[in-house]
């Protein structure tokens, strides 16, 4: 038994590492996969534990596709080039006001399109509008990584880890906003203020506003009213407090199929195109996840945390918040949020121990590049462009703009009640 508990263990942190680490520049999801395969070839987990907990996760696969779909659509149809582009040339020739607009154009898409999203879509479109009004990109690039988390609990689909921690079972929207209105404006307010202190050197001075901007093509029109109409459906499925999963799919499978009718084009490149190996990533890691599980580790968090909320509930909030914040950028805030929403499954805390470590499986990640899904796949796409960020440049920034950022929205879902 024990030796089969130490075997587990040691499998799910080499998995875990290999996510983070990338050995061989291979995709995350193959060292998900192969933890999970090893779990299930050496005995360590029965077939049919490890097909339940990849069923669980069904809600967010379905929510990631439809985002993907969407976004993917909308890359595809120049939508996200032309709102860069538009951003440079209501910059008027000012880096810092720049730098606002491009802040601001990354909370409205983590917002409404999920953290993701600007990280993979919207960073590339920034990247190209900086290059043309010949401004320092890299604090612009720092923007679209910090607010993608940021800006992750304005709504309930801003991030999927937001499913990931309430079990696919969102609060209804008004609670959400009882809850995450007040930290939301606290956390974009301090990052916002964190960055621009931090890059005002790099900011400081004109850019030039004599941007190229191509018109936006029916088809781009298509895919943005494909996002507006899927944000106000969402927004109502969450009022009602229902699954967000299949109405995301199904609006994102409609919105491609719509633009790809309307530009008379295959919705072939779409589907190809769609960084597919996000779903057996997550996969996996609900796998690793439940075979924790098994082991009683989890067990054993869900009763440190069931005894902390008993006694002093808000200092059990805190403190296993700012535990999980930290514990993010170790282990990525995927695994982290799992085995967080696992042992709040197991241990029923009030609301509000609940609430904070959705903030800082959210927010926490703003420390370190190996933080958050949307982290990595920001730094894959500066890499793509000719940029490149190590860990300590990052780790720089993220503790400047982080650490403030997390305390702020802390006190401020206290504030709430």
């Amino acid at each position: 038994m024990i030796l089969a508990t130490g075997a587990t263990w040691g499998i799910c942190a080499l998995s875990t590492a290999g996510v983070i680490a990338r050995p061989f520049r291979w995709p995350e999801a193959i060292w998900a996969v192969a933890g999970a395969g090893a779990l299930l070839l050496l005995g360590l987990m029965p077939p049919a534990a490890a097909l339940h907990a990849v069923g669980e996760g069904m809600d967010v696969y379905l929510f990631l596709i439809g985002m993907m779909l969407l976004s993917e659509t909308a890359r595809q149809q120049g939508l996200f080039d032309w709102v860069a582009a538009t951003a440079a040339i209501h910059a008027r020739g000012s880096t810092p006001r720049l730098f606002l607009l491009v802040y601001a154009t990354g909370i409205v898409t983590t917002s409404f399109l999920s953290n993701d999203a600007t990280a993979v879509v919207l960073t590339p479109a920034v990247y190209a509008a900086a290059r043309k009004a010949r401004a320092d990109p890299l604090p612009l690039l720092f923007a679209c990584a910090l607010i993608a988390n940021a800006a992750s609990f304005v709504l309930p689909i801003s991030n999927p880890a937001n499913l990931v921690l309430y079990g696919g079972h969102m609060p209804a929207l008004g609670a959400w906003f009882g809850s995450f209105a007040l930290p939301s404006v606290a956390a974009i307010g301090v990052t916002f203020l964190a960055l621009r202190w931090t890059e005002r050197s790099r900011i400081a001075g004109t850019c030039t506003s004599d941007v190229e901007r191509a018109p936006l093509t029916g088809g781009g029109r298509a895919a943005l009213a494909g996002i507006v109409g899927t944000a106000v459906l969402l927004l109502l499925v969450s009022a009602v407090d229902r699954p967000l999963g299949l109405p995301t799919a199904l609006a994102g499978v409609a919105t491609t199929l719509a633009v790809a009718l309307l530009a008379r084009r295959s919705p072939v490149g779409v589907v190809r195109d769609v960084s597919w190996s996000v779903l057996p990533l997550v996969a996996g890691l609900f796998v690793l996840v439940e075979a924790l599980d098994r082991t009683g580790v989890i067990g054993m968090i869900a009763a440190a945390l069931r005894d902390a909320a008993t006694s002093d509930p808000q200092r059990a909030a805190v403190t296993s918040g700012t535990i999980l914040a930290f514990g993010s950028n170790l282990v990525n805030n995927l695994p982290a949020g799992l085995i967080a929403s696992t042992a709040v499954a197991q241990a029923h805390p009030p609301r509000l121990v609940v609430d904070m470590l959705l903030i800082a499986v959210d927010l926490g990640p703003n420390l370190s590049i190996t933080g958050s899904l949307a982290t990595i796949l920001w730094l894959q796409a500066i890499r793509r462009e000719g940029e490149d960020v190590n860990f300590l440049r990052f780790l720089k920034v993220g503790a400047v703009t982080m650490i403030p950022a997390l305390a702020a929205a802390f006190a401020a879902r206290l504030l709430t009640g």
